[in-house]
């Protein structure tokens, strides 16, 4: 009616309520490149085996706060992308590779990054394991016939 609501403050069953705005309520989507950067932390965290928690004691953080980091939630600032790097053994410059271009007109000559998807993808259990499995196999024909299989079972067209 008014554009305010009520809504629970405390614990469940205490019957606390305070007056907050409908504005106040909207959630902020996370901003691409924080998404962008905090699913290479979780790619790359994957990639060598280690846990949210694991992480979070090397940095002296909780492992909800890499959830947020992961997701975009929270910003991950100069310093503590500088840790991260350290622990997780690559350059910084790794967390923005394939980031979006937000800039319009700024593309060049230069080629294209990896499309998002392709990040979200190795992001992914499944796509770290497939892409671990499919890098072991030594005969390039072998290779070739998993991806005109995989995109048979999509129902896309093979690429010759």
């Amino acid at each position: 009616m008014f554009g305010h609501t009520f809504s629970p403050l405390g614990r469940r069953g205490q019957g606390f309520f305070c007056l907050r705005s409908e504005t106040s309520m909207t959630k902020k989507s996370p901003n691409p490149i924080d998404k962008h950067v905090g699913s290479r932390v979780r790619m790359r965290r994957m990639m060598v085996g280690m846990s949210q928690e694991k992480l979070g004691e090397n940095l002296g953080i909780t492992f909800q706060q890499i959830q947020k980091y992961e997701k975009g939630t929270n910003r991950i600032g100069a310093s503590r992308l500088q840790n991260i790097s350290s622990v997780l053994g690559v350059p910084v410059a790794f967390f923005f590779e394939g980031i979006p271009n937000t800039t319009p007109g700024t593309a060049g000559f230069a080629e294209d990054a990896s499309p998002a998807y392709v990040a979200d993808f190795l992001a992914t259990n499944e796509g770290l394991a497939l892409t671990r499995a499919f890098l072991k196999i030594p005969d390039s024909k072998v290779r070739r016939r998993i991806v005109d299989l995989v995109e048979a079972l999509a129902g896309g067209e093979p690429v010759a």
